[in-house]
């Protein structure tokens, strides 16, 4: 608008001018010397002006003459970073797809030039290990690290994920226990840290890691609590493995007060009761634990218990029964009991009741044991066929009972990316 109301100030002042010196062209004497010059009032005005045009002309042409190699230069910056926004967005979709060699040679020649190389290399560094080229994908994983030295959390976060897709997972290890040390509170540093040590068996490490994984809500809470119940379950088995019976209360007093009702760990602590040779404080578990929860498998154990006194643990299963009588894990518990204290009879009876409920190989081969006792040999004979016929027939399919002591602790979904 300014400029607008310029020029026609500047037209209303040129044609009161051009109509003034029409009216009166004026006269012009210019002596040097001896030089004279004449000339009308009109033509020196409008010489000037053509002059003064002239000198603006040429001096916009030797500003631009003189800009010229700067512009240059900014057209080819601007012409090579355009070029590297388009290698990276390429290289970016072949990753996406697949195309891992084409991906990092387009990553690693736009990177240069790029205005966000830390991605280029970040990049190609997951292309080359795609591609088996771990050395190169250290090399990339360097550079972006001196592309962008206040990355160093993000460049070793993706370092860490590409060392344990690799199984390279001691020196996954490495990386993040330094990456903890960094930023201490980070998220995915703790959930990519607890799923290396799930996975390096660290059960003592991630234990010890489960109040920070809590605190700052890494998990989700069901998820957490299943990975508790996990490393309370795998510690209590290492120390069953090895025999060692104070290391098995000591696992089992790491356990919080909350999960002590647990039913897989009240379990699992009871076999392993048994596994290290503690079976008066089995059995009193057992009992502890039928009166809160009836539990087959700690029925099925309890018939398995050596020494002790057979007829008192047969008069308290026998208690048992006035609740489960027509559960046939009880009644082969009771058959067991009832032949280990020799009241034979009672023993057959058991047994055929349980057989009649759920036909086991196991119950069989007890029966012919009992039969064998009582002289019954003919029929103990045809329990033994039937057993095994029964024993085909399940073809390995879990049952109460199948093995003595069954691993307690069953496989575990896998952790989340950084939820770990």
């Amino acid at each position: 608008m300014r400029r607008l109301l310029l020029l026609a100030l500047v037209l209303v002042a040129a044609v009161a001018l051009a109509i003034v010196l029409a009216r009166e062209p004026g006269y012009v004497l210019i002596a040097a010397g001896p030089w004279r010059v004449e000339t009308s009032l009109a033509f020196l005005v409008a010489a000037l002006l053509a002059g003064l045009v002239a000198l603006w002309l040429l001096a916009r042409v030797v500003a631009a003459l003189w800009r010229m190699p700067g512009a240059a230069a900014r057209w080819r910056r601007r012409r090579r970073a355009l070029r590297a926004r388009q290698g990276l967005v390429r290289g970016l979709i072949a990753l996406a797809e697949g195309r891992w060699a084409e991906a990092e040679r387009l990553l690693v020649r736009s990177a240069r030039d790029s205005e966000t190389p830390l991605l280029n290399w970040l990049g190609a560094a997951r292309a080359a290990q795609q591609q088996g080229a771990h050395d190169r994908r250290d090399q990339h994983l360097r550079r972006a690290h001196e592309s962008m030295p206040a990355a160093d959390v993000a460049v070793g976060l993706t370092q860490a994920e590409l060392q344990i897709a690799h199984r390279q997972l001691e020196q996954a290890l490495a990386t993040l226990t330094h990456l903890r040390g960094l930023a201490p509170r980070h998220a995915h540093v703790l959930g990519l840290l607890a799923r290396l040590y799930r996975e390096l068996h660290d059960w003592d490490h991630l234990l010890e890691l489960l109040p920070e994984l809590r605190r700052r809500k890494v998990l989700p809470p069901e998820r957490l609590a299943e990975l508790e119940r996990e490393v309370h379950l795998h510690r209590m088995a290492r120390a069953a493995a090895e025999g060692d019976a104070a290391a098995l209360e000591a696992a089992w007093q790491a356990v919080p007060r909350a999960l002590r009702d647990d039913p897989d760990l009240v379990r699992a602590r009871i076999e392993h009761l048994v596994a290290v040779g503690r079976e008066a404080e089995a059995e009193r578990e057992i009992r502890r634990a039928l009166k809160r929860r009836w539990d087959e498998r700690l029925v099925w154990l309890y018939g398995l218990l050596g020494g002790g006194d057979a007829q008192a643990r047969l008069a308290e299963a026998e208690r048992w029964l006035g609740r489960r009588d027509r559960d046939a894990t009880l009644l082969l518990t009771l058959g067991r009991l009832a032949a280990r204290a020799g009241l034979w009879g009672k023993a057959r009876g058991y047994l055929e009741a349980s057989l009649g409920l759920a036909p086991r190989a196991e119950t069989a081969r007890e029966l012919a044991e009992v039969l064998d006792r009582m002289g019954e040999h003919e029929e103990a004979a045809r329990r033994r066929r039937e057993g095994l016929d029964l024993a085909l027939r399940e073809a390995g399919a879990a049952a109460p009972g199948r093995a003595a002591l069954p691993p307690p602790v069953a496989a575990a979904a896998p952790l989340p990316a950084g939820e770990g």
